[in-house]
């Protein structure tokens, strides 16, 4: 297992003094989320020269509202797609291996209340730990009916036959990607945030490059690059829109997307170390009770979303249906005031394409597709396997000419940055995770002020300076949605926790303004459950 690199400070006027200095790079990425972030490690560990440029922070978007599960798909082995569970459940072990600070095992329960549901699902979980064979994380087993309380005590007991018990794994999306991030950086791609890319540069028919704006100043940037790749998730048809515009071809368009909703409550509705599973509600839709960081996580929807909005709101028939089906599993039902924060992610589902012949569709969880013009659009998958796309997508390069080839890649044993060698996963579901989401770079925490002064369950005011000196934070937002989870997790304790956060950036950040206003009014719309 490689020692990862130390990070450096991420200087914002160093980044950007190193963006317009750029001679032509040999990749270009669009998009800040798990995707461009794993393509840029791997594109950087196998020595190529790559800057990254995110619109917004980094997962912003879809890789920040995740259900928090790192898991091989046991709805596509329902569906028969054995190929597709066997790559996410080596891909579970590897994220797992790579960041234990960031993820761990987790096991789930499936209650039975009709006799039949325990070993049918069972007998499916057993192909499913047979897939996974020795990267598996532990042995389905079934349950009877005090077995099935002792796991899960939350659950509702009247009828209860039993169940089934399997294993899983959990992780924190936005600090891992933010891990991406910086161990990239330390491998020596340059990666800008808040920095959206505004045109496509193209020579003869063909992208070269693309044009940028840092959104804080509003300074302009050229980067001339041999491969463009647009990862940016739901907003992939934007910039292939850009290419089509420039080369006088039509794009329709490559994604439907889809918002899934996600309630949390406090630990008392649901109790214990274990996740509850529902794979078939009355309308067929799956329901999670996931414990996380000291709450417990509801959901999920899959609801059509026409709009793109960077902040989606629910539906007011998904947090009707969340928290009506809870009320079925659960011993107490949550009711709409009992819930500390609500948010949703935007799902970039692949339309089938036919509109560009040069289209290669790698599985039918994520899609590379090579415009005439050589741009590199990636869409589609999951948490899970965003190591393998990165793959997949450099591959895809290498076969287009767009890239010369190389080296093989060196991802599946190289941990991110704050990964202890030897380390197992420790992460905690049962509380804040503290120092323990640091890692090895715990020590560099305690060692900037305010380490003794607790701003609430699991911050420190040290941990704020560390999001600005370290990770890229610019704003309260970035402190409180994603470098600690605390909007997440309750969106009024993170309004009250915001007015000194932006102080602390003050001091960190030179003055530079920390958009309190925003966040509050941000912070708001996580309270709010549409009527």
């Amino acid at each position: 297992m490689t020692t990862p690199s130390s990070p450096q400070a991420p200087d914002r006027a160093g980044l950007l003094s190193a963006l317009a200095e750029l001679g032509q790079v040999d990749l270009a990425i669009i998009g800040g989320g798990a995707t461009g972030l794993g393509v840029a490690l791997d594109a950087a560990l196998r020595g190529l020269s790559v800057v990254l440029l995110e619109s917004c922070d980094f997962a912003k978007g879809t890789s920040s509202r995740a259900t928090k599960l790192v898991h091989g798909g046991v709805r596509y082995l329902a569906q028969g797609n054995i190929s597709l569970v066997r790559e996410a459940l080596h891909e579970r072990s590897t994220l797992l291996h790579n960041a234990p600070h960031l993820a761990r095992p987790l096991p789930f329960v499936m209650p039975s209340y009709k006799c039949w549901e325990a070993p049918f699902y069972g007998v499916g979980l057993k192909v499913y730990d047979a897939l996974a064979g020795s990267a598996g994380l532990g042995a389905t087993e079934f349950l009877n009916a005090a077995r099935t309380r002792a796991c899960i005590p939350g659950v509702r007991e009247q009828n209860l036959k039993g169940g089934v018990k399997y294993w899983d794994g959990q992780f924190d999306d936005a600090r891992l990607a933010l891990a991406l991030a910086r161990t990239a950086a330390a491998q020596g791609a340059l990666l800008v945030n808040y920095c959206p890319v505004k045109g496509l540069l193209h020579e003869n028919g063909k992208v070269a490059g693309l044009q940028c704006e840092d959104a804080e100043t509003g300074q302009a940037y050229e980067v001339k690059a041999r491969c463009v790749v647009n990862a940016t998730g739901v907003w992939v048809d934007e910039i292939r829109a850009k290419d089509g515009e420039a080369t006088g071809r039509a794009t329709t368009a490559m994604v439907a997307p889809s918002q899934g909703v996600h309630l949390v409550v406090d630990s008392e509705f649901f109790p214990g170390d274990h996740a509850l599973l529902v794979p078939k509600t009355e309308d067929g839709r799956v329901l999670f009770a996931v414990p996380w960081l000291g709450k417990v996580i509801l959901g999920t929807t899959d609801t059509p979303r026409h709009d793109l909005s960077r902040e989606p709101t629910p539906f007011a028939d998904e947090v009707k249906f969340i928290l009506g089906e809870a009320g079925k599993y659960l011993r107490r039902a949550p009711a709409r005031d009992d819930v500390r924060s609500v948010w949703v992610g935007l799902r970039p589902l692949v339309r089938p394409t036919g509109d560009e012949g040069m289209t290669k569709k790698l599985s039918r969880e994520h899609t590379v597709l090579v415009s005439p013009s050589g741009l590199v659009t990636v869409t589609g998958g999951k948490w899970t396997t965003y190591r393998a796309m990165a793959e997949d997508v450099l591959e895809r390069c290498v076969q287009d000419g767009l890239l010369a080839p190389l080296p093989r890649s060196r991802t599946a044993d190289f941990p991110l940055v704050g990964a202890q060698q030897g380390a197992t996963s420790r992460v905690s579901i049962s509380a804040a995770p503290g120092l323990n989401a640091y890692g090895s770079e715990a020590a560099m925490v305690q060692a900037l002020p305010g380490a003794d002064i607790d701003l609430a369950p699991g911050l420190t005011e040290a941990m704020v300076r560390f999001g600005a000196r370290y990770e890229y934070a610019r704003n309260v937002e970035d402190i409180l949605a994603r470098r600690s989870r605390i909007l997440f997790l309750d969106a009024r304790l993170a309004a009250a926790l915001a007015p000194r956060c932006a102080e602390i950036l003050r001091e960190e950040l030179g003055g530079h303004e920390p958009e309190l206003e925003r966040f509050q009014a941000l912070a708001e719309q996580y309270q709010h459950l549409p009527a």
